[in-house]
């Protein structure tokens, strides 16, 4: 998977969460935003061979507001079903809370808001991870 070409797949949770910045990035570095899905919208998640790397992001709804917004529990097999498959997946906002739970986390209310970009940097950790061991490569 790492190189050029990798097909990233975006997953919207409202009309105003797009990929933004995240797509500009790509088309900075060889990549291409393939096609995303408006699950907000009703829209039908993609097969697994359609995208290489999977980028989850936000919306203003719960990730526990399954009765409210029921695409939230197929989406919760998905995100499972594309980790297992070892695609790789990127969360942000609502994005990074849903990896968490399918990962086993507990996701809480934070004592204080946070909205918008930061910066991230890797830990020595890093380097350890099948997912971010080469990430700085892909910059």
């Amino acid at each position: 998977m790492a190189g050029h070409g990798l097909r990233l797949h975006g997953i919207r949770h409202e009309s105003f969460e797009k990929e933004g910045e995240i797509g500009v990035w790509a088309a900075q570095h060889g990549r291409s935003l393939c096609g995303h899905t408006d699950l907000w919208n009703g829209e039908t998640l993609p097969e697994l061979d359609a995208f290489d790397w999977l980028i989850v992001m936000g919306g203003p709804m719960n990730i526990y507001e399954e009765e409210k917004f029921p695409w939230l529990k197929t989406e919760k097999r998905f995100l499972r079903t594309a980790i297992d498959a070892g695609k790789r997946v990127l969360g942000v906002c609502l994005g990074a809370q849903l990896l968490a739970d399918v990962l086993g986390g507990k996701v809480t209310k934070n004592a204080h808001r946070e909205i918008g970009w930061f910066p991230v940097s890797a830990g020595p950790q890093a380097a350890q991870s099948r997912i971010f061991a080469n990430m700085a490569a892909d910059l």
